[in-house]
């Protein structure tokens, strides 16, 4: 029996320390404990893992590569910057690594359909994408206003086959469309699953998408040996509810000489509804099923929250995020909007890189973090997303710059 981090956390009842666990209405209990017991069952099953390599291989074309970003790392000056190309997984972002998995679980389960939210629209091209290539059913909630937002990836959904559902209460963005998405799910636990699209909501959940994604750097720790013969000194990631950082983290968690670094939105300011910084402003509650670190308003309700990164404005943060946190293993980092939309322009002129909004974060922080290293430190950034998404709103708001930096 393996005693390693990921083989021990969370407990048996889905808890990293005091966060996670599935705080779930009555009727929702056992789905969960049948998806649980699924999982449970086929993690471990020679099928499964077989099936998702050959997936992960002739589908969506894994591994990924690591890029050593040459002309940024001379604009920062100081530390190697890395990218690991997750932009470069089929749909353009490290989603499928999930979705394809989900699916696969919700046809042992014997379902017909798949529900689930999104916020940037690349969760629900990617479980679009995967219930196209496994025959089943696709419903996508998602944000009144990141539908306006996120045009592409909606057409691209529906290209796909999905239905696409817009959630027209309260700020009308990532938090209502989860809650839109168990509205339905509700309503059909009988003939569909809820594929809950990041680290986030009861368990298994977190659990399970970490599982999944963590195929993320275990490709990473060794394709960084090929460029630097040793471990990064630095791991950098956006974290909204956190999957492509957890998938990045993983298999870095036990080498404590590697800073890990979650990179949280800082929008537009300080005040409540003007950032989607969690770790930074929140406080212990229970949300969507699970206990973590939340932005709270004055009632202790979920707090509004701004990104300019659709598929980062949540109000709270993935348990294993919370406790990571808590026990000093991972570093918080701040990106603003400005910030990260001056990385999208740098990574995209210097490098011919157009990164996701979100992932833009991450660069924008390592950016920063560079400056402060010497030269010979190396950091590793998730490139969770590409930008083909983002370019229409971005020109829009913000003029393209008329020189390279």
């Amino acid at each position: 029996m393996s005693n390693s981090y990921l083989d021990t956390m969370p407990n048996t009842d889905g808890f990293f320390g005091k966060f996670g666990g599935a705080f779930l209405p009555p009727q929702l209990e056992t789905p969960f404990t049948q998806i649980k017991e699924a999982y449970e069952q086929l993690k471990n099953s020679p099928k499964f893992i077989e099936e998702l390599k050959y997936v992960r291989k002739h589908f969506q074309g894994r591994p990924t590569p690591i890029t050593f970003a040459k002309n940024l790392t001379a604009f920062c000056g100081g530390a190697k910057i890395y990218l690991k190309r997750e932009d470069l997984n089929h749909t353009g972002s490290h989603k499928l690594n999930h979705c394809m998995a989900e699916v696969i679980l919700a046809k042992h389960l014997g379902k017909k359909k798949v529900i689930a939210e999104t916020g940037a629209g690349q969760h629900g091209v990617a479980l679009a994408t995967a219930a196209a290539y496994f025959g089943l059913e696709c419903e996508i909630h998602m944000g009144e206003v990141d539908i306006k937002k996120e045009h592409p990836n909606v057409v691209r959904m529906k290209i796909l086959g999905a239905k696409v559902v817009p959630a027209t209460h309260g700020l009308k963005t990532l938090k209502e469309a989860v809650d839109s998405a168990f509205e339905s799910y509700l309503k059909d636990t009988d003939n569909a699953i809820y594929c809950i699209g990041s680290v986030v909501g009861p368990h298994p959940f977190p659990m399970m998408v970490r599982d999944f994604q963590s195929i993320i750097s275990l490709e990473a720790k060794e394709q960084f040996f090929e460029h630097e013969n040793a471990l990064p000194d630095n791991v950098v990631a956006c974290v909204g509810g956190g999957s492509n950082a957890m998938g990045i983290f993983a298999h870095f968690i036990e080498e404590k000489e590697v800073n890990l670094y979650g990179v949280e939105p800082m929008g537009k300011g300080e005040n409540i509804g003007e950032h989607s910084a969690s770790l930074t402003y929140g406080s212990e509650g229970i949300m969507h099923g699970f206990n973590s670190i939340m932005l709270k308003d004055d009632k202790g309700e979920p707090a509004p929250v701004h990104s300019i990164g659709s598929g980062i404005d949540y109000p709270s943060v993935g348990p294993e995020h919370a406790y990571l946190n808590s026990i000093q293993r991972t570093q918080i980092g701040h990106c603003n909007d400005d910030e990260a939309i001056d990385a999208f322009y740098k990574l995209s002129q210097l490098e011919g890189i157009i990164p996701a909004l979100e992932s833009a974060h991450a660069i924008g922080f390592a950016i920063k973090l560079a400056k402060t290293l010497s030269q010979d430190k190396t950091i590793l950034i998730s490139l969770s997303g590409r930008g083909d998404k983002d370019i229409d709103f971005v020109v829009e708001n913000y003029p393209v710059p008329n020189a390279k930096f």
